[in-house]
């Protein structure tokens, strides 16, 4: 199965071709007139720089693999610029950029060592048409034939310099986004559970140097009932809504994340008394949920609060101490928050 980049290769490099094939056609006009060429010489250069990028996309797009046949075409892009260079006596600047502009393609689609294979195919066809042109040489390059090659040097180069810019841009913002899921628990919106630990990690080396947070555990009272009575979809929106209710109920600073299915974990700034405080909104927020597709529905949690762990204290630690005062917030009654 192709990758969608791949399956976009041949209309990638069509409008390339077009440009590159087109510009190379300037200096092959200039060092042709100069040297008084013969008509096949015309009628080649109007096959391979007018009609050569039509066919190629035509051919990949007929094809029952149009990524395959792009490759191909590539190679057959560097045997044209390998025949060029005899039919121009081996004119220097203006062989030097054809063969370097062709290779440059095939390293910019991003196929590994394409440049490499493309090169025997770029040998023979130098070698096949210095035969027919008995290795005519004449390497010196007039002024016109320089500037004629100038706009396939700066045009040709800031076209590809830009799609690769916008390629680059591509990949950076899926990275991005990629980063952004790594992060971000897809139900709850809340963060996802490792880079919650890292945040919960950095809180507790903070604490070490006197800074005050405080860890609360918060678990859905009888999630499974919930999920059983009205089903996994009505179960989901009691975690969004709680996840929610959280977000909204705690302060500035706080770092809350989906540590389980039914649990949340919550490192706030502060006190132990500001963790209750805001343990009491959560508390009564939850209650207070309604539910468009189970109006009957009402929900509570139960939450664990950890006080300031010892300086020997890790995360697993801290996570612990707060699932102790959950469990007894539990065999409380639930709908209840009880500090370790």
């Amino acid at each position: 199965m192709r990758t969608r980049a791949q399956r976009a290769l041949p209309r990638r490099a069509y409008g390339f071709r077009i440009l590159g094939m087109g510009l190379a056609a300037l200096p092959l006009i200039v060092v042709m007139h100069e040297l008084q060429a013969a008509w096949p010489a015309w009628a080649w250069m109007v096959l391979t720089c007018l009609l050569w990028p039509h066919i190629a996309y035509a051919r990949a797009r007929l094809s029952r693999d149009p990524f395959l046949s792009e490759l191909r075409n590539f190679v057959v892009d560097s045997a044209i610029a390998g025949s060029w260079v005899p039919i121009l006596h081996f004119n220097l600047l203006p062989s030097a950029v054809l063969l370097s502009v062709v290779t440059a393609d095939k390293i910019n689609t991003g196929v590994r060592r394409l440049w490499l294979y493309s090169l025997p195919g770029m040998g023979l066809a130098l070698l096949g048409m210095a035969l027919l042109t008995g290795f005519a040489y004449q390497p010196a390059t007039s002024m016109f034939v320089v500037l004629s090659c100038l706009p396939i040097m700066i045009i040709h180069t800031l076209a590809v310099s830009a799609s690769s810019y916008r390629l680059v841009r591509r990949v950076q913002t899926q990275n991005v986004r990629l980063e952004e899921l790594s992060r971000i628990d897809a139900l709850s919106g809340l963060y996802a559970r490792g880079h919650w630990e890292g945040l919960a990690t950095v809180a507790l080396r903070r604490h070490g140097l006197s800074a005050e947070a405080e860890m609360m555990v918060i678990d859905v009272d009888r999630f499974k009932e919930i999920n059983d009575r009205h089903g996994h979809a009505i179960g989901d929106d009691v975690l969004r809504g709680i996840a929610e209710v959280i977000r909204r109920n705690t302060p500035i600073g706080s770092h809350a994340g989906r540590i389980g299915g039914d649990e949340f974990a919550v490192v706030l700034p502060g006190s132990a008394g500001d963790a209750e405080q805001a343990a009491e909104r959560i508390l009564d927020a939850v209650r207070g949920l309604t539910f468009a597709n189970a109006g009957e529905l009402r929900c509570s949690v139960s939450i664990g609060i950890s006080a300031k762990p010892s300086p020997d204290t890790d995360l697993r630690g801290w996570i612990e101490s707060a699932d102790r005062a959950l469990y007894r917030a539990k065999q409380a009654g639930r709908d209840r928050a009880v500090v370790a």
